[in-house]
């Protein structure tokens, strides 16, 4: 039953987007369109995971000005999480993923336009990528950064080291880092679904307050990623010691 849940949500993925694609094409022609582009985005993203019955819930630590610009810094778990932060995220955004992601059926489309793809094999690729993003940042875009990088192969998943940066970024434009704990997504879609299969349920989401970095110098970059990693951490530890004992 699990894994053909994971089918229908897949195909549920499928039937909105190309549902939506006419929209979808037409904001993703002109940089100035992005964010209409994301509205979509986020319409697509609520209603194929509804319909199968995945919900998501956010609990903000708090409440986040929308009008800003920021860098958020999820942990990364499942697929689902890439929806749950176009949900979270209310102004105009990109996430910055793997380089195979633009020859993706589905994802191929938002990699070749707003969102950046990067090959982390290549400093240069990856510098070049990091360029681009910065770029965004600096025109008032929010990026969307899992410092993990990708999702651990370890199941059940565990938090894993985080690069560098983000942080670095953050400190450098002076923009503030909104660290964002995804507390059971894999519980519902452990990565792509494909291996253990999914499940209704909702996912719980925990949205820490931003950590402002105008007062940071680049020598500040690994506390500042040591100190998201530890907010994360705890806060999954948190979720599991009250499961535990619940």
């Amino acid at each position: 039953m699990k894994k053909a849940h994971t089918y229908l949500y897949r195909g549920s993925v499928a039937f909105f987007f190309f549902l939506l694609w006419p929209l979808l094409y037409y904001f993703s022609r002109k940089p100035e369109r992005y964010k209409h582009m994301n509205v979509i985005r986020r319409i697509w993203g609520f209603l194929s995971s509804a319909v199968v019955g995945i919900l998501y819930a956010f609990d903000v630590e708090q409440p986040i000005d929308w009008s800003r610009t920021y860098i958020i810094c999820p942990n990364h778990t499942s697929n689902l999480d890439i929806t749950a932060m176009s949900l979270l995220v209310k102004n105009n955004c990109c996430f910055m993923g793997k380089e195979e992601l633009v020859n993706g059926l589905v994802t191929g489309l938002f990699f070749r336009t707003v969102d950046i793809p990067v090959n982390r094999e290549s400093k240069m690729a990856s510098f070049r990528a990091f360029k681009q993003v910065m770029e965004r940042l600096e025109k008032g875009m929010t990026a969307i950064i899992f410092p993990e990088a990708t999702i651990p192969d370890n199941f059940p998943p565990s938090l894993h080291e985080f690069k560098n940066g983000p942080f670095r970024m953050a400190i450098e434009l002076k923009i503030p880092i909104i660290p964002v704990t995804s507390l059971d997504t894999w519980e519902v879609l452990w990565d792509d679904g494909l291996k253990f299969g999914s499940r209704p349920g909702v996912c719980h989401i925990f949205v820490h307050k931003p950590i402002e970095t105008a007062h940071l110098t680049i020598d500040d970059a690994d506390n500042l990623r040591d100190t998201v990693y530890g907010l994360i951490s705890n806060k999954l530890n948190e979720h599991d010691h009250r499961r535990t004992n619940g």
